[in-house]
C-alpha cells in the first residue's frame, strides 16, 4: 500500500500557492485603497515607486484594448494552467522539491490574477520599476513576481538531469 506522500505527490506545496494568493490579494487591496489611479509614491528615487494601475490584458498589457472578450480568454487559460499545475504537483516525487516550489509559485500567482480578472474585470498592478523616470517597465504585482520567479525556476530545472544529477550538455 503506497504511503500518503507518494499518494498525494507534492500537493503539500499548495500551502505556498495559498500564501502567494493571500499576499497578492492583501497587497492589491492595500494599494487600491491607498492610491489614486496612476499616483506614484517614490520608494527609491529614479528606480522604484508604488503606483496604481489596472491591466485588462495579459503580460505587458497584451490585448488590453480587446473590448472585453480577452478577460474570459485569459481566465480560461488560467483555469486550465492551474489544473495542469495541480495534477503535475500530485505526480511529483519526493525528490522534486525545487520543481514543486516552482509550480506552487506559478499556481499561486495565476490564481491571484485569475481572481482579479473574474471579480474585477482587470488585474491590479502597483509595483513600478523605472530608470531615472524615463524607461518604465510595465507596472506589475506580487502575483506577477511569483509567476516570474516560478518560471525562472522551471527553466533552471530543465538543465538538471533527472536520472544522473548531471547538467544537460548540448
Amino acid at each position: 500500500m503506497p504511503n500518503v506522500a507518494s499518494r498525494f505527490g507534492r500537493l503539500g506545496w499548495l500551502v505556498l500557492s495559498v500564501l502567494v494568493l493571500v499576499i497578492d490579494q492583501v497587497s492589491k487591496a492595500h494599494f487600491e485603497g491607498s492610491l489614486e489611479m496612476f499616483q506614484q509614491i517614490v520608494v527609491i528615487p529614479d528606480y522604484f515607486s508604488w503606483t496604481l494601475a489596472y491591466n485588462t490584458g495579459a503580460a505587458f498589457s497584451f490585448l488590453a484594448d480587446g473590448g472585453g472578450w480577452q478577460r474570459w480568454l485569459f481566465a480560461l487559460i488560467a483555469v486550465v494552467v492551474s489544473a495542469v499545475l495541480v495534477v503535475w504537483l500530485k505526480r511529483l516525487g519526493r525528490d522534486d522539491t525545487w520543481l514543486a516550489i516552482a509550480l506552487a509559485l506559478v499556481l499561486g500567482g495565476a490564481l491571484g490574477n485569475l481572481y482579479d480578472r473574474i471579480a474585477l474585470g482587470h488585474v491590479i498592478d502597483f509595483i513600478l520599476v523605472h530608470w531615472q523616470n524615463r524607461h518604465y517597465f510595465p507596472a506589475f504585482n506580487f502575483a506577477d513576481s511569483a509567476i516570474t520567479v516560478g518560471a525562472i525556476m522551471l527553466a533552471l530545472d530543465m538543465f538538471k538531469s533527472k536520472k544522473t544529477g548531471e547538467t544537460v550538455n548540448d
